[in-house]
């Protein structure tokens, strides 16, 4: 079990620099997510290859597990669209509400019992990010696309948290990252015909920094996090993952120098999001 805490902890860092790509990257939020889950893609692939993975499935199951991938390319849409319009800060701090949404969703789809404690800590993180959504009222758009990002998150977690008992975390992603890749694709001249944009083809730079997302904040991160599904409960891991934006607004603050545009009524939010981190990490360790 402690091995499964600090695959989960590695991939909670890696998430952190998630945010901070969505920024210097200059595409809009539609063609970044589409070349991430594109280039994640392609990199799988050779990973399947590499390790000669089976992918001898049925069709029927790699269209189930292709379609969970369109929750977290949604998510991913409107995280970075969050971002954009508010700044790295507002954008992962809004993520914490995945949790929120995982108490909610998870006893409904997975019919169990609503438990009081998990939709305390929610309430608490909820009540962070309430004071964080009256700090400025110019970033109030970025903050409800990033509530809108957190509930699609909460929803790929704990349809995922099904798959990772039955396949390979490499293969789930794959066909996840292919299902985000086709989905994404077949709507993306609707996108860009509402958001028109001069060019849809990435620089250098854009390029190099895409590669990176997809390889390391992408492959690597969303490999961990299954793998941590395998013994961690979804709503304890979208709850660990509200520590991201403790990474995030540190290099923020480090390169963007984000700490000017907030005020005390953010960092008073804040400190409520990581009380329920923490009291939930104190519980998880009396269990």
């Amino acid at each position: 079990m402690k091995k499964s805490y600090l695959v989960l902890h590695l991939a909670v860092i890696l998430a952190g620099f998630t945010g901070v790509f969505g920024k210097l990257i200059s595409l809009n939020e539609g063609l970044l997510v589409w070349y991430r889950v594109f280039f994640s893609a392609v990199i799988l692939w050779l990973i399947l290859k590499l390790f000669k993975i089976s992918t001898a499935i049925k069709f029927r199951e790699k269209f189930d597990i292709g379609k969970i991938g369109i929750f977290i390319t949604i998510h991913w849409v409107f995280f970075y669209a969050s971002i954009k319009y508010s700044n790295i800060s507002v954008g992962v701090v809004c993520y914490c509400l995945t949790s929120f949404f995982t108490a909610i969703f998870e006893p409904l789809i997975n019919r169990r019992k609503f438990q009081l404690s998990e939709l305390l800590f929610s309430v608490i993180t909820l009540f962070g990010i309430g004071l964080i959504f009256h700090f400025d009222s110019s970033y109030q758009l970025g903050i409800g696309l990033g509530i809108i990002s957190s509930a699609f998150a909460a929803l790929y977690t704990i349809y995922n948290e099904r798959l990772v008992r039955k396949y390979d975390s490499r293969l789930i992603n794959y066909y996840q990252m292919t299902g985000g890749t086709v989905a994404l694709g077949i709507s993306l001249p609707l996108y860009l015909h509402f958001f028109p944009v001069d060019t849809i083809l990435p620089g250098l730079k854009d390029t190099v920094y895409l590669i990176l997302l997809a390889s390391f904040c992408t492959v690597g991160l969303y490999l961990l996090f299954a793998e941590s599904l395998k013994r961690i409960s979804a709503f304890t891991v979208n709850l660990s993952f509200n520590l991201e934006p403790v990474y995030s607004i540190i290099l923020a603050f480090i390169l963007f120098n984000e700490s000017k545009e907030l005020n005390l009524s953010f960092y008073i939010g804040l400190f409520f999001v990581m009380l329920s981190v923490v009291l939930q990490t104190l519980i998880s360790i009396r269990k």
